[in-house]
């Protein structure tokens, strides 16, 4: 796989999630991206569900995995538990996106168990990114080629946070769920892009 595909994989994730949001919901008469949740295109009994699951988020979900197995593989080879515990807690948040895939909820009844697990699966999307950025950039700081990344992480899950728990209360449901993956995305393909010098550093002095 070329260095340019992984410098990128988790900015084509995005944008064949982007791709797929926009598409399936022109399907749909009278979605709106303001006001409905983007996984309500998954949700059972919904046309061509499993399509938008597959392709909107089981497959960008495995792409942003595979730029944080990358990342991982590029974090400085003296890493400490933060770094690494740090990296393992984003990973889980990218699987959690790809279970909401594979776990859809029920649009007849948001309290059974269908919809109960695909929660779940949207809570760990979460729930596993913020403490996981927050010590990723905890480990880096001090390391300038990655001094843009560090920063990031503190900022960053700190917004998500703010748009998952406060901004569906103050601004409408779609708006504040897409501002959230927004952040989300945004932090992932920085983090692809990161790091790149530092390996070529250690490559060439070996």
């Amino acid at each position: 796989m070329s260095t340019w595909v992984l410098r990128h994989t988790a900015l084509l994730g995005a944008l064949i999630f982007t791709v797929a949001v926009l598409a399936f919901a022109a399907m749909w008469p009278g979605y709106s991206h303001l006001h409905f949740p983007f996984d309500a295109l998954g949700a059972r009994e919904v046309p061509q569900a499993n399509a938008f699951n597959l392709l909107g988020l089981m497959w960008p979900g495995l792409m942003a995995a595979m730029a944080m197995m990358q990342l991982r593989q590029r974090l400085p080879a003296q890493a400490g538990w933060p770094l690494r515990i740090g990296a393992q807690l984003v990973l889980l948040s990218c699987l959690g996106f790809v279970a909401m895939g594979l776990l859809p909820m029920d649009p007849t009844d948001l309290h059974n168990r269908a919809s109960s697990w695909h929660a779940t699966a949207w809570m760990l999307w979460w729930v596993a990114f913020c403490p996981g950025a927050w010590l990723l950039a905890w480990g880096l700081r001090g390391q300038l080629a990655w001094r843009g990344l560090a920063r990031v992480s503190v900022w960053a899950p700190l917004l998500l946070l703010l748009l998952v728990m406060v901004g569906v209360a103050l601004l409408p449901a779609g708006l504040a769920q897409r501002l959230s993956l927004a952040v989300w995305w945004g932090w992932l393909i920085l983090a692809g892009r990161s790091g790149w010098n530092a390996v070529a550093g250690r490559v060439s002095s070996q």
